[in-house]
């Protein structure tokens, strides 16, 4: 049974910075896309960031780039989401995922390419 545990939300002053973390288990992810996506309330669910668990390369929605990395430990099974800078409008439930990376030059990031999701942790930006 495959998982994804999120943990590292919270309340942070504008400016701040919050590492997310998220383990996952229950089978391998060669060549999977492992991403984090955000809602905010009253919003639809939001790409934010993937990674390809092989090879590393990684792929950013716009806002994020530059405050935003994402990150693995293949060891730990573990990606991480590493939010500097944080903004008032980064206050979201933050969901990790994981989903097949299907074709090389298609980075995955909607939704329907996850096949796997956590429980979400929420991360709230105070100004």
């Amino acid at each position: 049974q495959v998982q994804l545990v999120e943990s590292g939300g919270g309340l942070v002053q504008a400016g701040g910075s919050l590492r997310l973390s998220c383990v996952a288990s229950g089978r391998t992810f060669s060549n999977y896309a492992m991403g984090w996506f955000r809602q905010a309330p009253g919003k639809e669910r939001e790409f934010v960031a993937t990674i390809n668990w092989n090879v590393g390369h990684t792929y950013y929605t716009d806002s994020v780039k530059g405050r935003f990395t994402i990150s693995r430990d293949n060891a730990k099974n573990t990606f991480y989401l590493q939010m500097n800078s944080l903004k008032p409008e980064d206050t979201a439930v933050y969901y990790c995922a994981a989903g097949p990376w299907k074709y090389t030059l298609v980075v995955p990031t909607t939704g329907g390419q996850y096949s796997y999701w956590g429980q979400g942790t929420q991360v709230t930006v105070s100004s």
